[in-house]
């Protein structure tokens, strides 16, 4: 990859090709549950952009600069109280459209107040997220119609991390089905797992043939592995703009899940795993016939306490400061990579490449075919809003991403995989 490719795919700050693309979409910022009502503001780092997040007195959310427009003193430190954050340096005062309603050393008679406005940022809430809209417009476009972001609170999880890194190498981990036969599944053998288990696949070959097309909502994958007699084991996987992945791992007909990686600034990326819940005992990684994983895998996250810092919150107690807890003995018997977990283990290999990982280095093979032309579309796309003002795929039309799921089928080796993927989306 050239230099500046990898530039303009990483920088995510104001004025950046890849910013100006991100910002034309609503994004996860928050859980609702994270802030409530005439309560503490909440740091918040989006694309760059230091912000205070806040709940007024009427449930509304405020998304505003962390600066006031005063003296540029942090609203952090504001007070949250009867409909709006009030600086505490000088008592000014600001609603959630960051409209100054209050000026309490100003002389009575004065209207400066109505002059004065903060940065402020559009929220909406939907299945308890807050989602942000820093993009351009005046009026926002729709809310994505993602599937699995819009499940009822009785069946929905939702899961965020904080990662130490650029939200595309995080987001490309997302998007290559070779690694997992490796870095998660390494250590196991096909004879682990009963017949019928779709790991026998995938450990009988580490090295599935892709055909990678474009999608109306960015680029998609089918992996294909021999599976039995006259057959095919299929790993369908989805990138959908600006940052969400759909991943392969569970049945098509019921994997509903969706995976943003939103980027905080150029060196750091919250991950939003959105999913339905599963079903008491059932388990998103295989098992072996023993009925036990024989890599320690997991999804579980064991996380620190928050803190108000920028990067404070979400964050996992396995992290580069403790080497992710990784156990060399378990790794010379039983773990490939001897790190706990399916996420963590993720998480430590794409943190490992540096905060922005230098793409001049690299060698991409054959498995490399869905993150290369990834790639080539969020350039195009960028380069296309940039210099045309061509709108982004799903931008106005947010039902191309109306039931597409990602995950595993087996189908007739002479069976067309993407027609019947097309049927299956008919049901879902």
């Amino acid at each position: 990859m050239r230099r500046e490719d990898n530039e303009l795919l990483t920088r995510v700050g104001p004025g950046t090709l890849m910013g100006g693309l991100i910002r034309e979409y609503w994004m996860p910022a928050l859980r609702s549950d994270e802030l409530v009502v005439d309560g503490e503001p909440i740091r918040l780092r989006l694309l760059g952009e230091n912000l205070v997040a806040f709940r007024s007195t009427n449930g509304q959310v405020g998304l505003l600069d962390h600066r006031c427009p005063h003296r540029c003193a942090s609203l952090f430190f504001g007070r949250n109280e009867e409909g709006g954050l009030r600086c505490v340096y000088h008592g000014w005062k600001f609603d959630v459209n960051g409209q100054c309603v209050d000026m309490p050393g100003e002389p009575p008679e004065s209207d400066f107040k109505n002059k004065v406005r903060t940065r402020s940022y559009p929220c909406l809430e939907r299945s308890g997220l807050v989602w942000a809209y820093l993009g351009p417009r005046e009026e926002p476009p729709p809310l994505p119609v993602l599937e699995a972001s819009m499940l009822s609170e009785e069946v929905r999880m939702i899961q965020p991390v904080m990662r130490a890194c650029n939200w595309l190498q995080a987001l490309e981990g997302d998007i290559d089905t070779s690694h997992f036969g490796f870095l998660h599944m390494g250590s196991a053998i096909p004879d682990d797992f009963n017949e019928g288990t779709t790991a026998k696949y995938y450990l009988a070959d580490r090295a599935p043939k892709y055909e990678v097309v474009a999608s109306a909502s960015g680029t998609m994958y089918g992996a294909f592995r021999p599976a039995e007699e006259d057959s095919y084991y299929w790993r369908v996987a989805q990138f959908l703009f600006p940052f969400w992945t759909m991943p392969p791992a569970g049945k098509i007909e019921g994997h509903v899940i969706v995976r943003a990686w939103v980027p905080i600034d150029d060196e750091n990326t919250m991950f939003w795993n959105l999913s339905r819940k599963r079903k008491s005992g059932s388990s998103p990684v295989p098992t072996s016939a023993s009925g036990r994983s024989p890599t320690g895998l997991s999804l579980g996250f064991d996380y620190l306490p928050n803190t108000t810092d920028w990067l404070g919150r979400w964050r996992l107690a396995a992290n580069q400061n403790n080497d992710y807890r990784i156990d060399r003995g378990v790794q010379d018997d039983g773990s490939y990579s001897g790190i706990q977990g399916v996420h963590l283990q993720d998480q430590a290999i794409t943190e490992s490449m540096g905060p922005i990982s230098d793409r001049t280095h690299e060698r991409l093979g054959s498995s490399d075919q869905m993150i290369i032309q990834t790639r080539r579309r969020l350039i195009e796309v960028a380069r296309a809003l940039h210099d045309q003002g061509s709108i982004p795929p799903g931008v106005d039309n947010p039902e191309v991403y109306d039931r597409v799921r990602g995950g595993e089928m087996v189908l007739p080796r002479k069976t067309d995989w993407r027609a019947t993927y097309e049927e299956k989306r008919k049901s879902f």
